[in-house]
């Protein structure tokens, strides 16, 4: 029996426009590309969500991928207001599966930084009945200790779990920790998902 619905944030609850971000910054398709290959396809971005450096120790890793762009990109993270934007649904949505009487909690890799900066998009988390951003703890998914990490902190059967999230790997992780999952692509698509688990809202 399903009893709680755990959410990722990023491109779930919220935009993670980081693509856009940059654009908005004037930069166009090339240096974007570029970008992104010295920054989140990078393990340094793991490391900077988990906590495990700091955001001037990541913003010289990535300088030191693509040195002659250094003083760009010291620019472009300074301020991260923007990267990470609200979703009208998130709101009504978790209020609709509460009243219909389960449980919404969140589990997202995301750094503290982006946290402090992007605070606007996250009012959420207040309509949550709990979660865990992987700053907090020094985990990042797919970890499976981060999952369990959630279940131990709020005394959760796994099986009674149904885990969103945009990537697949993550997915792939949740089941492997007893987790009911679906990779999230949109909102209508979630709640067919849900129900096809019984759950109604």
């Amino acid at each position: 029996m399903i009893k709680n619905i755990v959410f990722d944030i990023g491109n779930v609850l919220t935009d993670f426009r980081y693509r856009g971000f940059l654009a908005d910054k004037g930069l166009d398709e090339a240096m974007i590309d570029r970008i992104e290959k010295c920054t989140v396809d990078t393990p340094y971005w793991h490391e900077f969500d988990r906590c495990a450096i700091s955001y001037d120790e990541v913003v010289e890793n990535f300088v030191s991928l693509d040195p002659e762009i250094g003083d760009l990109l010291r620019t472009v993270f300074a301020d991260l207001h923007g990267m990470v934007t609200g979703r009208d649904y998130a709101i009504p949505w978790i209020e609709k599966i509460k009243a219909a009487g389960y449980k919404v909690y969140y589990l997202s890799n995301f750094s503290e930084k982006a946290y402090n900066e992007c605070r606007d998009a996250l009012e959420f988390d207040k309509h949550c009945d709990g979660g865990i951003y992987s700053f907090t703890e020094r985990l990042v998914k797919p970890d499976h200790a981060f999952f369990k990490l959630l279940l131990d902190r709020y005394g959760l059967e796994a099986s009674e779990c149904v885990f969103f999230d945009d990537t697949e790997k993550n997915v792939k992780a949740a089941i492997e920790c007893g987790f009911n999952s679906f990779v999230f692509t949109d909102q209508g698509k979630a709640n067919e998902d849900l129900e096809s688990l019984g759950v109604k809202i």
